[in-house]
């Protein structure tokens, strides 16, 4: 079977790991490796697939449903190898091979095309807030897992430059930047997160009704990973004539749901609706830009 990446995924490496061209021109080989090696039967290469990974979906030797998760470096699939044995399952979908091949991972078969966001709204958000909860716990002591300073302050480097060649945004990066500087002054716990967490990233499952996928594990406060949640379908958020009403109601409603503080919510938001919108403006997709900094404005 031919291991050709969907053109997602060729599009989005583009985007934002122009170097990820060797690992692409690899992937068919590696993806027949990591078969041939599990004694897998290939049943098809999920599309559109996600950005930043090759996913597909096979049989193990047993007849085991499962997939096959491979990921350029750029991804950091060994974190997420890492946080998914440290959750072993609780709230996660489940590692079934603690490592064979960097860059691999073997996971349990969810339903891949049923997310939570298939789900009215409301409940999408309640089924979404309630398995990120369980992601939440106190990181293994000897992790490596980037922390949240860490990550934004890659990121607030690359807003500053970008600010400085497009100043129509310089207000809404200082008041990002701001808001970071405040929340990173006092963090209020020490967790693992995942970091990268939104409705489309929790999937139906068999062993609990809804079981998170895709981390980009990092480490810090509950509020940074819940801020990504605040803004899902924030196309519908924009579009409708109460959009910045509902969502204060929204991060109110978070907030008290998983006892986080509004303010440290709402700052986190805004942080990363503001680089997310300028990343998308930094590499051409002006429309997510737009809406995102639109949305970021009602912060």
């Amino acid at each position: 079977m031919a291991f050709e990446p969907p053109r997602r995924l060729v599009r989005a490496l583009g985007e934002t790991a122009p170097g990820a061209d060797g690992w692409l021109e690899k992937l068919p080989e590696t993806a027949r490796q990591a078969v041939a090696l599990r004694e897998l039967t290939v049943e098809r290469v999920q599309v559109p697939g996600g950005r930043s990974s090759l996913v597909v979906l096979v049989r193990r030797a047993d007849g085991t449903p499962a997939v096959l998760k491979l990921a350029p470096p750029r991804a950091r699939p060994e974190s997420e190898r890492a946080a998914l044995a440290h959750w072993n399952g609780l709230g996660a979908v489940q590692l079934l091979e603690p490592f064979t091949t960097e860059g691999v991972l073997l996971l349990e078969r969810l339903h891949p095309d049923v997310s939570v966001r298939s789900l009215p709204e409301a409940k999408a958000l309640l089924e979404a807030a309630g398995t990120l909860r369980r992601l939440w716990v106190v990181p293994p002591g000897d992790h490596a897992f980037e922390t949240v300073a860490e990550r934004t302050g890659r990121q607030a480097e690359a807003m500053r430059v970008t600010a400085a060649s497009e100043p129509q945004v310089a207000v809404l990066v200082d008041a990002a930047l701001a808001a970071r500087e405040e929340l990173l002054a006092a963090p209020p716990e020490h967790r693992l997160l995942h970091g990268t967490f939104r409705q489309s990233k929790v999937l139906a499952g068999e062993r609990t009704p809804w079981l998170a996928v895709g981390p980009d594990p990092v480490v810090g406060e509950c509020a940074f990973d819940l801020a990504r949640l605040v803004r899902d379908r924030v196309e519908d958020l924009i579009a409708s004539p109460s959009g910045s009403a509902t969502t204060r109601r929204r991060i109110k409603r978070l907030a008290e749901s998983l006892d986080v503080d509004q303010d440290r919510l709402r700052g986190w938001t805004l942080f990363r609706a503001v680089e997310s919108g300028v990343r998308a403006l930094r590499v051409g997709r002006e429309k997510d830009a737009e809406l995102l900094l639109e949305f970021a404005g009602w912060l």
